[in-house]
């Protein structure tokens, strides 16, 4: 049966999971270079949540700061749903991580900063923070952190589908080399090892299930 655990994500530091420390707030990037200028973090408005919500794969990494590069190494494989609250700013997680080539589901609420550009996830009494890249294909997105730390700076890559284009890899290659990262750091995730593939159909079914009887109940008074 999979494992049922209490985990930090692979999704905020996804690579990586939030738990480790509180992220930077500083500005992201140089401006003074033009090619990089366009990754930073934007306000977030309900078009972003729009796009953000859905499914998606946990596909990359490149991390310096220690314990995150420990923990992203261990997710085999990951991916999760998004579904926002836009009256509320905060957004609905449930994730699937493979680990250990075992499954581990983790569900819980993370909280939307809009004008930072930020999405944060409380843990063990500290907040945990990563900036929101959008990136030019609309199927795929990024989370940096510690953009002003040349020892712990990190990004990492998500995507709708479990594999990705030679272009969207080149942007998230253009990405890494303008925070000083370098390709060799590059942690990657293999959905050859997922294992969470019948306990997603198990969630999806048990909700399918309570949608029905819902609406019966609504039909009945």
């Amino acid at each position: 049966m999979p494992r049922m655990k209490k985990r930090v994500p692979p999704l905020l530091s996804m690579a990586l999971p939030w738990a480790l420390a509180v992220l930077s707030l500083l500005p992201l990037l140089d401006t003074r270079s033009p090619a990089c200028a366009k990754f930073r973090a934007a306000p977030i408005t309900d078009v972003t949540l729009v796009r953000l919500s859905g499914k998606w794969f946990y596909i990359a990494s490149a991390l310096r700061n220690p314990e995150y590069k420990e923990s992203a190494k261990m997710y085999q494989a990951a991916f999760f749903y998004f579904v926002p609250n836009y009256a509320e700013d905060t957004i609905q997680l449930r994730q699937y991580l493979t680990m250990g080539n075992k499954c581990v589901y983790e569900a819980g609420i993370l909280n939307v900063q809009r004008e930072r550009g930020t999405i944060s996830k409380y843990e063990n009494g500290r907040e945990h923070v990563a900036y929101v890249w959008l990136t030019k294909d609309p199927r795929t997105f990024m989370f940096a952190y510690f953009p002003e730390d040349e020892q712990n700076v990190g990004l990492s890559f998500y995507a709708d589908m479990p594999e990705v284009t030679p272009e969207q890899w080149s942007e998230f290659h253009e990405a890494i080399k303008c925070m000083g990262l370098d390709k060799s750091e590059i942690i990657y995730a293999d959905v050859e090892k997922d294992q969470c593939g019948l306990l997603e159909k198990q969630h999806e079914e048990e909700r399918k299930e309570t949608e029905e009887e819902l609406q019966e109940d609504r039909a009945l008074g």
